[in-house]
């Protein structure tokens, strides 16, 4: 069985009739006090979702906060 990870935090707030904010927060891969915030707009599109905007930071445990690259 494999295991998929799970994150910590999950809020979505609806935007308008399409779009939705997203806000999510992960457990630091290597290091597990850390934090990864992610914030996305996503927009209903037919009968699929599809990323409008993202937004990703790294909190590491003294409350250091970086932008992470955008994910392509």
């Amino acid at each position: 069985m494999s295991s998929k990870s799970q994150p910590i935090a999950r809020f979505y707030t609806r935007l308008n009739d399409r779009d939705f904010l997203g806000i999510t927060i992960w457990q630091g891969k290597t290091d597990p006090t850390a934090e990864i915030i992610v914030a996305q707009v996503r927009r209903r599109k037919d009968d699929d979702w599809e990323t409008i905007g993202r937004l990703a930071l790294y909190r590491t445990r003294d409350g250091t906060y970086s932008k992470l690259p955008d994910r392509r």
